[in-house]
């Protein structure tokens, strides 16, 4: 549901939301110091201080009680797959290199309904905390299931989010996955990537040296070990 593109890529189309608060932010802190927004996701130099966070590489995410997070890993350590749990709910994640100052996100939406509608799934926009989303009921091994896609730009990032479970069939009542999106930290490296290569993510060195001792590929934590 979501391709890399290495040439020519839209950006930002005529009549697309103005850019998420990170963005804008990002974009007015190159011409004067200003304060930080309000709630993330948060590029690095503007995470608050004293919270406690699990700590993936281009991701940080805040230890919130009752969420578990679940990681599948590459036996080097990499990271493939980020999702949050709480009960019946869960919050799928992921960060991808953009532009600094355009934003992606709406280009990415249009093609993920692209891609549902040519297997037979119908979409629909709804708007939320961040701006547009892009809900849908989709087919699952254990049946029809509610989805919803949320995305956010930032300073060469885009993180995309996706709500399933019983979070997906009620839009702004995201409870404690909600604060996880919204305590979210990014850290972009310096590297030049192509817009939409997947940000490196990697296990913690303990969290590997465990999963390697006993053979695991989902390594697990809670909200009170993160």
């Amino acid at each position: 549901m979501f391709s890399r593109k290495r040439g020519g890529p839209r950006h930002v189309r005529t009549g697309d939301a103005p850019p998420s608060e990170v963005l804008a932010q990002s974009m007015a802190d190159m011409d004067a110091e200003a304060p930080a927004p309000e709630h993330g996701p948060y590029d690095v130099k503007h995470a608050p201080a004293g919270t406690r966070r699990l700590d993936l590489g281009s991701l940080q995410i805040p230890a919130v009680e009752g969420v578990e997070v679940r990681v599948q890993a590459n036996p080097d350590g990499g990271v493939e797959q980020v999702v949050l749990v709480d009960g019946d709910s869960a919050l799928q994640l992921g960060v991808f290199a953009a532009p600094r100052t355009e934003g992606i996100w709406g280009e990415v939406r249009d093609e993920i309904a692209a891609s549902m509608k040519a297997d037979g799934v119908t979409s629909r926009e709804l708007t939320g905390p961040y701006g547009v989303e892009l809900a849908a009921r989709v087919n699952t091994p254990d049946g029809p299931a509610e989805v919803r896609f949320v995305g956010v730009d930032g300073p060469r990032w885009m993180v995309r989010a996706l709500y399933q479970g019983r979070v997906a069939q009620q839009p702004g009542a995201e409870g404690t996955l909600g604060e996880c999106l919204a305590g979210l930290v990014v850290v972009r490296d310096d590297e030049p990537r192509p817009v939409r290569e997947p940000l490196p993510l990697r296990l913690p060195q303990e969290m590997a040296q465990h999963a390697q001792e006993h053979g695991e590929q989902m390594p697990q934590a809670n909200g009170q070990q993160a």
